[in-house]
C-alpha cells in the first residue's frame, strides 16, 4: 500500500518534472499604465535594471514598430516614444519583440529584406532610446529556407542576462495551409550560444533540453524569456486550431539539464495573454493580453510565493545512464549481487515494462517523454525518473 502511495504521489508530480526547486504562485493580475500612449501595447520586455519598458504596438501582420516608456513605479510608466536608429519606413513592416542583455546588446525581429535576407533575427547597442551598430544575427539556428508558400524565419527571440546564450522561436510557415492562415504551422524553441557578436550557433543539446516543452503536434511554442540564472523559462504555447494561449513557466536544476514539463501560469480564453517577461529580481512579470474593449495591454503581477514539490528521486546510491537516452539505459544498483526489479510507468501511470533480470533496459520503442522507474530492492523502493528523447 505504501508503494503505491508513493507511485501515486510521484505520477501527480511528474508534471513538475521531479525537481526538488519551488514552482511560483502569482497574485492577482495588475493593468500597467503607459501614460500618453494611446494604441496597443504588445510583447513587453523590462530591462534589468526596471527603469525601461519596451514593447511594440499592434502585431497583426503589418506596420509593427518598437517603443519604450520610462518607470514611474512598478505598474506605471511614460510613453516616450519609438526606440531611434531602427524604424522601418517600407510598407507593412515589422519591428519587435526586444529583448537586452546587461552590457546593452538590443535583440529585435524585423522582416525587412525577408527573405532576401533570411536572417530576421537582429541587434545592435541601446544607449538612452537609440540603438547603434546594427547587424542582423547569423548562425546555425537560422533555417535557410523558403520555397514559397513555405518559409521559416526566427518568430521571438530573447537574449539572455549575460549576453552569451539565445533563446528562440523557429517558426514554419505554409501559406498555402488555411489551417493555420496567419500563423505557423509549427514552431518550437531552441537556445544557441555566443561566438562572436554577430554569431550564435545551436547547442548541440537543445532537441533534449526543451523535450518537455516543444510539442509541435499540438501546440505552437513561442515567446521565450529566461531568469538571470538561466533555470527558469518563461514562454507561451497556442493549442492548435484554437485562440486558446497560455502562459507556462518550466524549470530545470542546472544548465545542462532539461526544462520541466509546462506549469501553466496564466490562461484567460479571448483575452490572449502572451509574453511574459521577468524582471531581473524574479519578484514580477510583465506580459500582454487584451482588454474588455479588445485593445493589448500590458499587465503585471507580483511573485507571491512558491509551491513546494516533494524530490523523490534524490537517491545517490542508485544510479541511472545515460539519462536522457534514446534508446538503452543502465540501472547501477549498490548491492549488485542482491535480487531486485525495476518496473517503468508511463506519465499516465501504466505500468509498461516490468524486469528482475536486466539493468540494461532499451526503450528505443518507447514514444519520447518522461517515464517513471521503480526499483526494488530487499526492503526497498526508489523512484527515478527517465526522459527518452531523440
Amino acid at each position: 500500500m505504501k508503494l503505491e502511495i508513493l507511485i501515486l504521489s510521484v505520477l501527480i508530480s511528474i508534471n513538475q518534472q521531479f525537481y526538488s526547486q519551488n514552482f511560483p504562485t502569482f497574485g492577482s493580475e495588475i493593468k500597467v499604465s503607459i501614460n500618453g500612449l494611446n494604441f496597443d501595447a504588445m510583447e513587453p520586455f523590462i530591462s534589468y535594471d526596471g527603469n525601461v519598458l519596451f514593447f511594440n504596438s499592434l502585431n497583426a501582420g503589418g506596420n509593427t514598430n518598437l517603443y519604450y516608456a520610462n518607470r514611474v513605479n512598478d505598474s506605471t510608466f511614460t510613453y516616450i516614444g519609438l526606440i531611434g536608429g531602427i524604424y522601418d519606413t517600407s510598407a507593412n513592416h515589422l519591428d519587435g519583440v526586444a529583448s537586452l542583455d546587461t552590457i546593452n546588446n538590443f535583440f529585435w525581429v524585423s522582416m525587412r529584406d525577408y527573405p532576401n535576407n533570411m536572417e530576421n533575427l537582429h541587434k545592435g547597442n541601446y544607449q538612452n532610446g537609440n540603438i547603434t551598430n546594427i547587424s542582423r544575427v547569423y548562425g546555425n539556428f537560422n533555417i535557410y529556407s523558403f520555397n514559397f508558400p513555405f518559409g521559416n524565419l526566427i518568430m521571438d527571440a530573447a537574449i539572455d542576462y549575460t549576453g552569451n546564450f539565445l533563446y528562440y522561436c523557429n517558426a514554419k510557415f505554409d501559406f498555402s495551409n488555411t489551417t493555420c492562415v496567419g500563423l505557423p504551422c509549427e514552431s518550437k524553441l531552441g537556445i544557441a550560444e555566443k561566438v562572436n557578436d554577430t554569431t550564435f550557433n545551436k547547442l548541440p543539446n537543445t532537441e533534449t533540453i526543451f523535450s518537455n516543452i516543444n510539442d509541435t503536434i499540438d501546440y505552437l511554442i513561442y515567446a521565450p524569456q529566461i531568469s538571470n540564472n538561466g533555470l527558469e523559462l518563461y514562454y507561451t504555447r497556442l493549442k492548435k486550431n484554437t485562440i486558446n494561449t497560455e502562459i507556462c513557466f518550466s524549470l530545470r536544476n542546472d544548465l545542462n539539464d532539461s526544462f520541466s514539463s509546462p506549469m501553466v501560469i496564466c490562461s484567460k480564453l479571448g483575452f490572449v495573454p502572451e509574453a511574459a517577461s521577468p524582471s531581473s529580481d524574479n519578484h514580477k512579470i510583465y506580459y500582454h493580453q487584451k482588454d474588455e474593449t479588445g485593445r493589448f495591454h500590458i499587465f503585471l503581477r507580483y511573485r507571491t510565493g512558491t509551491t513546494g514539490i516533494v524530490d523523490y528521486i534524490n537517491n545517490n546510491s542508485i544510479k541511472v545512464y545515460p539519462n536522457p537516452t534514446n534508446s538503452i539505459f543502465n540501472v547501477v544498483l549498490p548491492n549488485s549481487n542482491e535480487e531486485f526489479s525495476i518496473s517503468v510507468y508511463s506519465s499516465l501511470g501504466e505500468k509498461i515494462y516490468e524486469t528482475a533480470e536486466t539493468k540494461s533496459i532499451d526503450i528505443s520503442n518507447f514514444s519520447n517523454g518522461i517515464y517513471v522507474l521503480i526499483i526494488n530492492q530487499k526492503d526497498k523502493s526508489i523512484v527515478k525518473k527517465i526522459v527518452k528523447a531523440k
